[in-house]
């Protein structure tokens, strides 16, 4: 595995825009050295970089993904961050839970509205 990687190669990677990548740099979450214009990414952001994508495709926030990124500590059992990971997701998991019984009511919801207008159409017949 290379020592460096530049953000084309990253954007490549990750199938994600190099808009996107400075959008985290931004956000303080990737810290790339510079060679003139050049930006230049250790392992250790491409690894973040690959967290935080991670997360969103579990649906965290960037903060979320920050709160858990930042717990990492190399030279530990990272023990709170696993457990902070592993909350998140108990949390995430939740709210998508609420969210398919919600849908559920609703589609009974449509399909009982739609039964009472055909019911009623019936009348014109």
């Amino acid at each position: 595995m290379p020592t460096t990687f530049t953000i084309s190669e990253l954007s490549r990677e990750f199938d994600i825009t190099t808009r996107t990548i400075r959008f985290y740099e931004d956000k303080d979450l990737l810290h790339p050295q510079r060679n003139g214009q050049a930006r230049i990414y250790s392992p250790a952001d491409r690894t973040t970089l690959k967290l935080i994508l991670r997360g969103k495709r579990l649906g965290f926030t960037l903060d979320e993904s920050r709160e858990i990124i930042e717990l990492y500590k190399p030279s530990s059992d990272n023990r709170e961050q696993l457990n902070k990971l592993i909350s998140k997701i108990h949390e995430r998991r939740a709210l998508l839970e609420q969210q398919r019984m919600d849908i559920e009511l609703m589609l009974l919801d449509l399909q009982a509205s739609e039964e009472r207008c055909n019911e009623s159409l019936k009348q014109f017949d």
